[in-house]
């Protein structure tokens, strides 16, 4: 269904057309070249975060009827987190994310990873719906020269591995676990008792089936469409590390669209976070859990949150509460 915006924007060529048809040219909307958008994502569908963005991409260019041709590439064009935002900074494409590296592209992101501080999904969509994303959305234009086009998560992380299943917060002693090269996910590991390993994740696969790491964490979605479970007997939900994340584009690239193109983008932003939302929420629970890991060969079971919460609460949550005093007392405020 067409939006207001492009309803608008059609009366208003349509306005514009009479004049010139009158004068004896084409309308000018049909003489302008479409504008191109690369969009880049790190990995491929059936990733829920790929499916969204294929959605969008295809949205985008339609309901601008090729005023913007968007180019989604997931996994084809960049592989690497870090190099997909690196590349919209630099204005090489235009359009991508930072995946599960948010916390090392813009650090303010690594307090919404302190272990079990965010509780629930409507929790985390108040904070980025409202007011908490309003406040980074301009402090990343500012620092990173990047507009937030909207805020998703991959849902809540939990532990996978070959050794055994993690119950309890002596499980996972000793165990060498895959880290996104970010401080709060190794401070995570490390003072719920493992072993952090910062890693790429393109190199978790390999390293997972050479024996250079025991496990990793992924929400349950991504154990699945990352076949995690090819290289893994355990899956443990914890619930550790909710995982939000955001798609940005160029600043520079988004301050040259017309302010419908700009009304309809964000519109088309919430339409794709709630496509994510409920991929990952959808399966994010100990029966279906069972039910998509089980028949691949992988063991799933639940483990005791309220240990690792309070384990967490001791060894991580005192450096970030002092490090974000701010966030963090908005963030409580938020609990639903």
């Amino acid at each position: 269904m067409e939006t207001t915006a492009v309803t608008r924007r059609r009366i208003l060529y349509g306005v514009a057309a009479l004049g010139t048809l009158a004068a004896g040219r084409a309308p000018a909307f049909a003489q302008t070249a479409p504008k191109k958008l690369v969009w880049a994502h790190n990995v491929g569908q059936p990733e829920s975060g790929a499916i969204a963005f294929a959605e969008m991409a295809k949205a985008i260019t339609e309901q601008t009827h090729g005023e913007l041709e968007v180019d989604f590439q997931g996994g084809t064009l960049i592989t690497k987190e870090l190099e997909v935002m690196n590349a919209v900074k630099a204005g090489n494409i235009a359009i991508g994310d930072p995946g599960g590296a948010a916390a090392t592209v813009f650090p303010d992101m690594g307090v919404f990873l302190v272990p079990y501080l965010v509780s629930s999904y409507d929790q985390a969509y108040k904070m980025f719906n409202g007011e908490i994303g309003d406040r980074l959305d301009k402090q990343f234009q500012q620092s990173s020269k990047v507009k937030v086009l909207f805020f998703f998560d991959y849902g809540f992380r939990h532990f996978w591995n070959n050794r055994r299943p993690i119950v309890e917060p002596k499980d996972l002693r000793g165990l060498k676990m895959r880290v996104q090269p970010s401080t709060v996910f190794g401070d995570t590991i490390n003072g719920l008792g493992g072993v952090a390993v910062p890693m790429a994740f393109a190199e978790v696969i390999p390293a997972a089936q050479q024996g250079v790491i025991d496990g990793a964490d992924l929400p349950v979605i991504n154990i699945l469409n990352l076949k995690a479970y090819e290289v893994s007997k355990y899956a443990s939900l914890t619930y550790h590390n909710y995982g939000p994340t955001c798609s940005t584009m160029n600043l520079e690239v988004w301050n040259g669209l017309t302010e419908p193109q700009q009304k309809l983008i964000l519109e088309l932003g919430r339409v794709a976070q709630q496509r994510i939302r409920q991929l990952t929420e959808s399966v994010d629970n100990f029966a279906k859990a069972k039910e998509l890991l089980e028949p691949k060969g992988m063991t799933v079971n639940e483990a005791n949150v309220p240990a690792f919460k309070k384990v967490a609460e001791e060894k991580v949550w005192p450096k970030y509460k002092q490090q974000f005093p701010e966030l963090w007392a908005q963030i409580v405020a938020t609990k639903v």
